[in-house]
């Protein structure tokens, strides 16, 4: 089963620059999107089945990814 890459970069590759910049002067971004990134990889192990866990398990965090990314998402959108 290929593992699908969800890192920020791939998701919002329009935002690259702006990714980049708010990681490095927004210590709330900064802090949010490590937080999306160890999320991700915690999912990409679950979804390699390297780490088993329960389905409700695995799909927990995908919605807490979601809602890092949506917040991510709004804080590239308002800098813009």
């Amino acid at each position: 089963m290929s593992i699908e890459h969800h890192d920020l970069i791939h998701e919002l590759p329009e935002f690259r620059d702006q990714i980049h910049s708010l990681k490095m002067n927004d210590a709330h971004f900064s802090k949010l999107f490590a937080e999306y990134h160890t999320l991700t990889k915690q999912v990409e192990r679950m979804e390699s089945e390297a780490e088993p866990v329960t389905t409700y398990t695995e799909e927990e965090l995908k919605v807490k990814r979601l809602h890092l990314k949506d917040q991510l998402y709004a804080m590239l959108r308002a800098s813009a």
